[in-house]
């Protein structure tokens, strides 16, 4: 690669690296599926592999349309991670990924369309959007694809297009700016592991350390098959005694606490995820503290939300615990009336407590769901 300082054409140049036809890893075998554009950044060369005689969603994309020089390694992670949260859903949803966090994510409420769902998602933070992968889980339509080339995207994955999508992606002359989008159709969604139990030994994870070591770890799934399985908290201390959340929340509630419980698996930790009516209105993501995330996410709803919806009885999804009222009292202030997080704080019975004095229905997941991805 050229010592020269950088320019447009160096992000969209291919840096080949030396990379074997295939490899095993713990027993699978792996093969070459292509040369990308670059790694993480230009001066990174990279590979794509898939496991051998496996049909695989992502591994065995057909590309419909190609942008210069193909995938790089950032575009195939966000179109994973962004997989990974439309597969959830049976209702029509979109993820839209960037930089492997989401910058918005929705789901069909009532008669939306494809489109109405692509906005929702968009609109969480239209500006993190700008040069994002966008996925759904369902056929994309030509409105939907007119809207998508309304502004600069990297990527666009789905399972199946209309012609008239797929002409209006192809038509550089009209949209300029989205000359080099990159349109895939991934394989069947259904097929993808969503809960602790799906997986088998080829879907662990795999960590290189700084000085070669390696961590082998199971993949990240949920417990959590419905709201049913969040338990209104409870919890016993000192300070606080005996402590059981007081207050209900509504059917509409419980529904975007699960898409939001969903949502966050493919947030970095820590992460929490705000909804509203199937709508992220923000998200929080990649903060140390938890009251951190949370006053990151009221922030950027406040900053960056172009949607129509209001933050007044939201629901919130936290990955870890609150360690602290802190968050559970900055989201509350905010508007939010209806979260769900792990327990296992000293302080759960001092926040339960306080929940209730706030008028916030406060649920306990089964389960912690940090990603450090």
């Amino acid at each position: 690669m050229s010592s020269k300082g950088m320019t447009r054409n160096t992000y969209l140049s291919k840096n080949l690296g030396d990379f074997p036809p295939g490899m095993v890893i713990c027993g699978q075998e792996y093969v070459k599926v292509e040369d990308l554009r670059y790694g993480t950044n230009p001066h990174q060369a990279a590979c794509f592999y898939k496991p051998a005689g496996r049909v695989c969603p992502i591994g065995d994309m057909k590309v419909l349309k190609t942008g210069k020089s193909g995938l790089s390694q950032t575009n195939l992670e966000d179109i994973s991670y962004a997989l990974n949260i439309v597969k959830y859903f049976g209702e029509p949803a979109c993820a839209v990924m960037k930089h492997v966090n989401p910058s918005g994510a929705a789901v069909q409420r009532g008669e939306e369309t494809v489109c109405d769902v692509y906005k929702k998602a968009r609109d969480c933070d239209a500006r993190a959007a700008f040069g994002s992968v966008v996925a759904f889980n369902v056929m994309l339509d030509a409105v939907t694809a007119a809207e998508i080339m309304g502004t600069f995207v990297e990527c666009v994955v789905a399972p199946s297009y209309e012609e008239e999508a797929l002409r209006i992606f192809n038509d550089g002359e009209k949209y300029k700016l989205n000359s080099h989008i990159r349109i895939l159709q991934c394989g069947d969604l259904g097929s993808l592991a969503k809960y602790v139990g799906d997986a088998d030994s080829g879907l662990n994870t795999i960590k290189i350390l700084a000085d070669g070591s390696a961590v082998l770890a199971y993949p990240l799934l949920t417990n959590v098959r419905s709201a049913a399985d969040f338990k209104a908290a409870s919890a016993e201390n000192k300070t606080a005694g005996m402590q059981v959340s007081t207050v209900r929340a509504t059917p509409a509630q419980m529904e975007d606490l699960l898409a939001s419980w969903y949502i966050n698996i493919s947030v970095r930790s820590n992460g929490v995820v705000i909804m509203k009516n199937g709508q992220t209105l923000a998200v929080g993501t990649g903060e140390q503290d938890r009251v951190g995330a949370v006053e990151k996410a009221i922030e950027k709803y406040k900053s960056k939300y172009e949607g129509a919806e209001t933050i007044e009885g939201a629901a919130m999804a936290s990955d870890g615990f609150f360690p602290f009222p802190d968050a559970v009292e900055v989201a509350a202030a905010a508007g939010v009336t209806a979260m769900v997080a792990p327990s296992g704080s000293l302080r759960d019975a001092d926040v339960i407590k306080r929940a209730n004095e706030l008028g916030v229905a406060l649920f306990h997941a089964p389960e912690r769901v940090f990603s450090h991805h």
